[in-house]
């Protein structure tokens, strides 16, 4: 297996419905037949496997439209032109791409690269007057996305974070309930995040390019979930790593890493990353009142849960789309998702990353 888009993508299914858009407190379908608002007008950076699935959703949204590339390989551009109906002046590489300052027809630019080459391209997205979407992790570190936010803010433009599942149904409708308290009070989280990767010559296995291995790949799913199952931020990490190949998981590459999270409110957290193992991608919480389990829980689709109340049963959408138009109605209408998808909550999981690696490293309890 290649890399976490090849395995998430056997988990895809056709998408079904109507896109639905979210609001910090309630789940809706968005039922205008001829939508005659403002479009989110997206150049895509990075035309690999994950931006063709973000392109490819895209043509099923009703507030966003691709309309240009970005790329370093020309033939993908060509390509990209033909399929999809990019015009010549709207494409760039990545030596150029500045000169989207002056192009008036593209709002957003969604940043798809390695997470290594994601500060210094989003930056100069911002600089250039262009709303920013960035990839999780939004950074190799939570300095630098700390750097990409005060960017952003500087040249008045949104800096948003790739976070597809706060707009997915069946996990908005969870987190629905325990802001309601259907659960009552969260007392555990558990996470397992990984697969086993193929290819060692990838650059998710280059420490410049990916800031780490499994952690910032596919465990990032496990923090943020925590977050959002639990309602709390983490006041501590503790964690430890096993590597069995070090060969394949060089020094900075992370294979497996066991980790745990203490929450204000006493709840508690532990999860699982890594490389080298499959049939994971499992959430899990139990409260006094009832208990969630999602799995597939962070997957392209279905997700699939249920709660003490029963089967969740909301339907699937393709998330990109969901994602795509729900932050072109935070742009034009400050429409919120039930859990935020800034720069500051990307900042917020990074900061836990960084400390999850140092509790590794160190075998010390980390305040946050």
């Amino acid at each position: 297996m290649g890399s976490r888009r090849n395995f998430l993508e056997k988990l895809t299914v056709s998408a079904i419905g109507i896109p639905l858009l979210y609001n910090s407190t309630s789940l809706f379908a968005a039922t205008e037949s001829a939508y005659e608002g403002p479009m989110l007008r997206v150049a895509i950076m990075g035309l690999g496997s994950y931006g063709t699935r973000v392109a490819e959703a895209m043509q099923s949204c009703k507030r966003a439209k691709l309309v240009g590339v970005i790329s370093g390989t020309p033939s993908k551009v060509e390509a990209w032109q033909a399929k999809y109906g990019v015009p010549k002046k709207n494409c760039y590489n990545y030596e150029n791409f500045d000169k989207i300052k002056d192009n008036p027809d593209i709002d957003a630019v969604y940043v798809i690269t390695p997470n290594g080459l994601h500060c210094e391209q989003s930056i100069r997205v911002a600089k250039a007057g262009k709303h920013v979407i960035c990839e999780k992790p939004m950074a190799i570190n939570a300095e630098e996305g700390q750097k990409m936010v005060d960017a952003c803010k500087a040249a008045n433009v949104k800096l948003l974070i790739g976070y597809r599942m706060h707009f997915e149904p069946k996990t908005v409708e969870v987190i629905r309930m325990r802001k309601a308290g259907e659960f009552g009070k969260p007392k555990f989280f558990q996470g397992l995040s990984g697969f086993v990767i193929g290819d060692p010559s990838q650059w998710r296995l280059n420490k410049k390019l990916s800031g780490g291995g499994a952690m910032m790949d596919i465990g990032i799913y496990s923090i943020n979930g925590a977050r959002y199952m639990l309602g709390e931020e983490p006041i501590w990490v503790t964690a430890q790593e096993t590597k069995t190949d070090p060969v394949k998981f060089k020094e900075g590459i992370d294979e497996t890493i066991q980790f745990q999270m203490g929450f204000p409110s006493g709840a508690v957290a532990s999860c699982l990353s890594t490389y080298a193992m499959n049939n994971l991608d499992r959430f899990f919480m139990t409260a006094e009142d009832g208990y969630v389990e999602m799995w597939p829980s962070t997957g392209y689709g279905p997700i699939e849960g249920s709660t003490h109340k029963g089967k969740l049963t909301q339907p699937h959408i393709t998330h990109q789309t969901l994602q795509m138009d729900g932050m072109a109605q935070l742009i034009f209408e400050n429409v919120q998702p039930i859990v935020p998808v800034d720069g500051e909550e990307g900042v917020k999981d990074m900061k836990i990353v960084d400390a999850i690696f140092k509790a590794a490293k160190t075998g010390d309890k980390i305040a946050l």
